[in-house]
């Protein structure tokens, strides 16, 4: 297990941000309405590989078929809105939104699409001699400190509008579980790949996301973000160090 200040091998992406391109992603100035998602303000893509018309005109149509459904969807209620419908309001056929999106629940969870790997990345692309530990808390501090979405640290109307919807949908609470295991295996594997790195990533996939789900629990209950940002930056804190002493290699047995 790579808990150390070691870089494993396969550290050659250097970003530790969400990807520019579509989905949930991080950054100041995040912003969401019905025809944008929540993007970085660095969003741009800066160093990172030119990409194709094919690939740019695949990813405005997953953004705009997504756009559109959350758009009825916020408006009329996720179970209330057919495929079918979705499919009309982005003039496309169904078979062929199927193919964008495997399940009705992708048209809301492709916001998530940026962060699937983003611990993994935060892992592999953290600075010499800093350990995962650090700089995964490190990466959730600063989201904390830019009101990232992610964090549920946020109180844009539309952005709470977008999580109301989402945490209020048992079928899409379900669905955000195979999200957030495939986070876990893509942490486990910049980890190292063995059990114990299998056991240390869903310890943290579990931390960071009951945070995220405390914080956002707060502000939907009507306090804002500046107020619960003491209360976060403490309860992560604590769920670090805590982390930290679980995940402490056992002493060697002697003999």
């Amino acid at each position: 297990m790579v808990m150390n200040g070691e870089n494993p091998v396969n550290a050659n992406r250097s970003d530790s941000s969400s990807g520019s391109g579509s989905g949930f992603s991080s950054g100041s100035g995040s912003s969401f309405s019905s025809g944008s998602s929540f993007s970085s303000g660095s969003g741009s893509g800066e160093g990172q590989a030119p990409v194709g018309l094919r690939e740019r005109k695949k990813r405005l149509t997953y953004q705009a078929v997504s756009d559109a459904a959350i758009t009825m969807f916020l408006e009329r209620g996720f179970d209330k809105v057919s495929v079918a419908e979705v499919a009309a309001a982005a003039d496309i056929s169904k078979p062929t939104l199927f193919r964008y999106f495997p399940a009705k629940e992708d048209l809301v969870l492709h916001r998530f699409a940026d962060h699937e790997d983003e611990a993994a990345r935060v892992v592999t692309g953290r600075s010499p001699g800093e350990t995962p530990l650090d700089a995964l808390r490190h990466h959730f501090l600063d989201g904390l400190d830019r009101r990232d979405p992610v964090t549920g640290l946020c109180d844009v109307p539309h952005v709470l509008a977008f999580l109301r919807l989402l945490y209020g949908t048992p079928s899409l609470v379900a669905r955000l579980h195979a999200y957030q295991g495939r986070s876990e295996a893509a942490l486990a594997r910049a980890l190292g790949g063995g059990p114990a790195d299998r056991l240390a990533a869903g310890q943290i996939i579990a931390v960071l996301r009951i945070l995220a789900l405390e914080n956002w629990r707060r502000i939907d209950a009507g306090e804002s973000a500046d107020r619960v940002y003491a209360g976060a930056v403490q309860a992560a804190e604590e769920a670090f160090v805590q982390l930290r002493t679980g995940l402490e290699p056992l002493p060697q047995r002697r003999g």
